[in-house]
């Protein structure tokens, strides 16, 4: 009966403890990691921060799981030393069997420290764009806007488009009517850039208007841009059209569209 005791307690209880214990080390070096990377930092960017932290998180994780699964061999009476000893021959073996998870953590080696991208970062990688949700390091995750993710690995990561590196340029074209006065419409244009350049955030220049962009079929279009924050020129782009239309008719100015003409014979 104490024989049945003991290999209870040993081989059922001691495994269930590491793995527990093992699990609560790992959440307060997780808080830790956190707590320690939510420190203010003039000189290091957010998203750097938050891309390291989830990899050294990954690194913890993996180091936590190793040291518990070596811990449970010794309870059921493996030699944990002899084993570490013969990885370095297992290890050569194994390398050419997961030569596909040695590319992807040196390529996400590569990825954070030439910075390609961070987490936060809107990306494109093979037509599909999103922002880069989590970037470990065996596999990114990119999340489009409208909920898809995709889970890539690392090393398949070639030609990469960051649109959140600089800066974003807003774009609007807007049409009116060849009978209206070009030089009254110039005018009220160039006032609204003026006002827009003092009330819009996000910016990072003054919006500008370029001139006539187009003689079109039905209209005369003009152009107007401004250099945003990356990533929220199409934001600016929709408060530019708005406050043309509403300037516009303010000033009584016609913006052409589409009419269909019905004819009816008697």
């Amino acid at each position: 009966m104490k024989i049945l005791e003991f290999v209870l307690v040993k081989e059922v209880v001691y495994p269930v403890l590491i793995i527990l214990l093992s699990a609560l080390i790992y959440i307060i070096i997780k808080n830790f990691t956190k707590r320690l990377f939510s420190v203010k930092v003039k000189k290091i960017d957010i998203k750097k921060k938050n891309t390291a932290c989830s990899v050294i998180i990954n690194l913890e994780k993996s180091f936590i799981i190793i040291v518990a699964f070596l811990m449970i061999l010794s309870v059921y009476g493996v030699d944990t030393m002899a084993l570490v000893t013969s990885l370095g021959i297992v290890g050569v073996v194994a390398g050419l069997a997961v030569q596909d998870t040695l590319k992807d953590f040196v390529s996400g080696i590569s990825i954070i420290f030439e910075n390609k991208f961070c987490v936060g970062d809107n990306i494109t990688v093979n037509d599909f764009r999103g922002d880069v949700i989590e970037l470990g390091m065996k596999t990114t995750k990119i999340k489009s806007y409208t909920g898809e993710v995709l889970i890539i690995p690392n090393h398949l990561i070639d030609k990469v488009i960051n649109h959140s590196i600089d800066k974003s340029l807003a774009i609007v074209d807007i049409g009116v009517s060849y009978e209206e006065n070009l030089d009254k419409v110039e005018n009220v244009l160039e006032e609204l850039c003026k006002n827009l350049t003092k009330e819009l955030k996000c910016l990072k220049g003054e919006v500008q208007l370029l001139g006539i962009n187009d003689l079109a079929s039905s209209s005369i279009k003009y152009r107007i841009t401004a250099d945003t924050v990356a990533m929220e020129n199409y934001k600016i782009e929709r408060e530019i059209r708005k406050q043309i239309k509403v300037a516009f008719d303010k000033n009584k100015i016609n913006i052409p569209y589409d009419q269909v003409v019905v004819h009816n014979e008697k």
